[in-house]
C-alpha cells in the first residue's frame, strides 16, 4: 500500500449546493479556513446556472474575494463549456467537468443525454487546454444511479475510453448517491481505472469503500469537511464522506496526507456554523483517538 494519500477538499461546492443558500462571505470564510488546513486540493466553486444551482449563484464573488494559498491547487466544477469559460475568465486552471454513467441522471443533473454530455465535453477540452488549464472528467453515478438501479461496469469503462480519447487530463468516478460497497468497488476497478475516486457516505461504507480502493493502488480521494453534501438532482442522496474521518483513519493507519486534523476539525466546526445544523462526522462529535475524555 501507499504511503502518502492525496485528498481533495470538495465542501466549498459539493458540500454547499445541497444545503440552503449561505452567505457570501460565510463560503469564503470556510474557503480560507480549509486552506490553512494543510489540505493541498479544494474544489472551490462550480458555474452553473443559477436557476439550476442557485447555492453556487455568487461564484465569481466567492472566488474573487478568497484567500488563494500559493500551496492549494484549486479548482472548479462546470457542467458545459459556457461554464468552462466563466471558470477560465475567472483565473481557474483546473477544470472539472460532470458527467453521468446512467443516461436518466445525466438527464435530471444537466437536462441532456449522456451522448450530448460527451459531445459537448470533446469539444470543451481544447477550448480548456487553449487556456493553459487542465480538464477532470468525473463520471457520476459510475458505481449505481437512485433511478436506473445497477450500472454496467463496462459503461463507465466506454465513456472513460471516449473522454480519454478526446484528450481528458483526468478522470474521476463518482458514487453519487452512495450506493457503491467495496464489492463494487473492486468490479469498477478491475474493469477501468480512474486518477481519483468520490465516495458518499449515505449508506455508511464511505471508509470502507476508501480502504478497499487504497488497497487496489488508488491514492486520491475526494471528501467533504463535516460530511456535507448531495447531489440537488438524486433522490436520497447524503453527504460525502467527511474528511475529518478519513484523514483520522488514514494518520492511524501511518499514511501522509499533509493535514493537520486539528485545524481540519476547527473547519468542520465552522461548516455546521455555516449551514446551521448538526453534522453527521463522528470525529467531529468525538474528536481524534489521541483527544482523551
Amino acid at each position: 500500500m501507499t504511503t502518502a494519500v492525496s485528498l481533495r477538499e470538495v465542501a466549498p461546492r459539493d458540500g454547499l449546493q445541497n444545503e440552503e443558500p449561505v452567505p457570501t462571505e460565510a463560503k469564503i470564510r470556510l474557503i480560507d479556513a480549509l486552506s490553512g488546513t494543510g489540505v493541498r486540493r479544494i474544489e472551490a466553486v462550480s458555474f452553473v446556472h443559477p436557476r439550476a444551482i442557485p447555492q453556487m449563484a455568487d461564484a465569481d464573488e466567492v472566488w474573487a474575494k478568497a484567500w488563494h494559498n500559493p500551496d492549494v491547487r484549486y479548482s472548479a466544477l462546470v457542467p458545459n463549456t459556457r461554464g468552462a469559460q466563466r471558470a477560465i475568465a475567472a483565473g481557474f486552471r483546473e477544470i472539472e467537468v460532470v458527467v453521468s454513467a446512467s443516461d436518466t441522471h445525466n438527464r435530471r443533473n444537466l437536462n441532456r443525454s449522456t451522448v450530448d454530455s460527451l459531445d459537448d465535453i470533446a469539444g470543451l477540452i481544447p477550448l480548456v487546454h487553449e487556456a493553459g488549464a487542465t480538464v477532470e472528467v468525473i463520471v457520476a453515478t459510475s458505481f449505481g444511479c437512485p433511478f436506473e438501479g445497477d450500472v454496467d461496469p463496462a459503461r463507465v469503462a466506454a465513456i472513460v475510453a471516449r473522454v480519454r480519447g478526446d484528450g481528458a487530463d483526468r478522470i474521476a468516478f463518482g458514487d453519487t448517491t452512495g450506493m457503491a460497497t467495496p464489492r463494487r468497488v473492486r468490479d469498477l476497478l478491475a474493469e477501468v481505472r480512474p486518477d481519483l475516486l468520490h465516495f458518499h457516505d449515505t449508506r455508511g461504507t464511505g471508509l470502507a469503500n476508501i480502504l478497499t480502493a487504497l488497497e487496489l493502488g488508488i491514492t486520491e480521494f475526494d471528501a467533504s469537511v463535516g460530511g456535507l453534501g448531495g447531489c440537488p438532482y438524486a433522490p436520497g442522496a447524503t453527504g460525502n464522506v467527511a474528511t475529518e474521518e478519513v484523514v483520522h483513519m488514514l494518520h492511524d493507519m501511518g499514511l501522509d496526507t499533509g493535514v493537520d486534523l486539528d485545524r481540519l476539525i476547527v473547519a468542520a466546526e465552522l461548516a455546521e456554523r455555516v449551514v446551521g445544523r448538526r453534522l453527521s462526522s463522528g470525529v467531529l462529535r468525538a474528536g481524534p483517538r489521541t483527544r482523551l475524555v
